[in-house]
């Protein structure tokens, strides 16, 4: 085991759907990274884009093979055509393998206590018993899924015995005022005295950029994978305005979308002379800082970025495989800090006119915790430590 001021840091990401875990994951590496110049950091993932991300310093990565996930518990191979059994042994052996030779000081699993299908429960028991003193810590954000969903999930995935048996800590990246995942989600009294809400993780920004012109207006869907819906209804809403109204809009389609989607969108709407169309862009600070409004779905990265930059939004959620984002989207659009787009309301009229409502309103004011990373860094060095703060 490495000393405190050096220590071996190992994150687990499964990564199914979307860009959100090796976002979320690659940030608090980053975050350790910088915190602890002479520690080695390693990540483990089933992100099919990590390679498209800026990896931080002294970070390296070791990839599963990919799976998708097809309801809220159930995953399938995405590019291997064996059986799904071949390729979860495939994966439970790299972890075990990864896990043991690494021998990590700290271990920071995203979301699933147990891995994707028990994944990690017998690689979780093997390092256990041969690094005892490895710290054990489950990263949540702020909402899985909607609360009966999500307490039938943790009961048949064993989730709460698993964090009870295994782990040091549970943080949660969120704010307890807005959503109280201990008792919506039914957390027991052994669990939930081991979990700690760490505020929301901050982006970082830069300033707003002025310029002279119609208002601009950025519209992203993170993966992109299903954003289609929300970037077409956005541009026939754009065409059917009057003249006397006028946008500069840029369009980010993100990796995930795929060529069919694309090709259709770009053959509909490439003629338009005042939108830019992107492919994709790994970060988004500086597209936050030109525009004066952003339109996207709610997913918990994306929620970041845009209380870090205090910029407005319209946000319209997914609502599949998970209602998370519906329900975050809800809980935030009450408080008055985004303007929200109910999916089942989304049409070219209704969201246009959002839009248009939100640029001739000035930014709300949001008091919202945004501390979260400097808490992880106190509650690692506590936990390297052995100290307890």
């Amino acid at each position: 085991m490495a000393t405190p001021a050096a220590p071996k840091i190992l994150f687990y990401s499964h990564d199914t759907f979307g860009l959100g875990n090796i976002r979320r994951t690659l940030l608090l590496a980053e975050t350790l990274g910088a915190a602890y110049p002479r520690g080695s950091l390693l990540i483990v993932t089933g992100s099919p884009m990590i390679h498209a991300f800026r990896i931080p310093p002294r970070t390296d990565y070791i990839k599963l093979p990919c799976i998708d996930r097809t309801t809220a518990d159930r995953y399938r191979p995405a590019f291997l055509t064996m059986q799904a059994g071949e390729v979860a042994a495939i994966r439970r052996g790299v972890l075990e393998h990864s896990m043991l030779a690494f021998a990590p000081d700290l271990m920071v699993v995203d979301k699933r206590a147990g891995g994707i299908e028990g994944e990690l429960i017998e690689p979780i028991r093997a390092l256990r018993r041969r690094h005892p003193l490895v710290k054990l810590v489950l990263g949540v954000r702020d909402i899985l899924d909607e609360p009966s969903k999500t307490r039938d999930s943790l009961k048949r995935t064993r989730d709460m015995a698993i964090i009870a048996r295994y782990y040091d800590e549970v943080w949660i990246y969120g704010e307890r005022a807005i959503f109280d995942a201990v008792t919506e989600y039914g957390f027991p009294p052994d669990v939930s005295a081991k979990t700690r809400f760490c505020g929301y993780l901050k982006r970082p920004t830069q300033p707003p950029r002025r310029h002279n012109g119609p208002p601009r207006v950025l519209v992203t869907t993170g993966g992109g994978g299903d954003g289609t819906d929300l970037i077409e209804a956005y541009l026939e809403g754009l065409i059917a305005l009057p003249r006397s109204v006028a946008l500069e809009t840029t369009v980010v389609f993100g990796p995930q979308m795929s060529l069919a989607d694309r090709a259709r969108l770009l053959d509909r709407f490439a003629m338009l002379a005042d939108v830019t169309f992107v492919e994709f862009e790994s970060d988004l600070t500086e597209r936050y800082a030109s525009a004066d409004i952003v339109v996207s779905m709610a997913g918990y990265n994306t929620v970041c970025e845009l209380l870090s930059c205090a910029i407005r939004a319209v946000l319209v959620p997914r609502t599949k495989p998970v209602g998370e984002q519906l329900l975050r989207a809800r809980l935030l659009a009450a408080r008055g800090m985004f303007d929200l787009v109910e999916p089942s309301e989304l049409r070219p009229d209704r969201l246009m006119a959002t839009v248009l409502a939100a640029l001739a309103r000035r930014p709300a004011s949001r008091t919202i915790d945004l501390d979260g990373l400097p808490r992880i860094q106190d509650r690692v060095r506590a936990l390297l430590n052995g100290t307890d703060t």
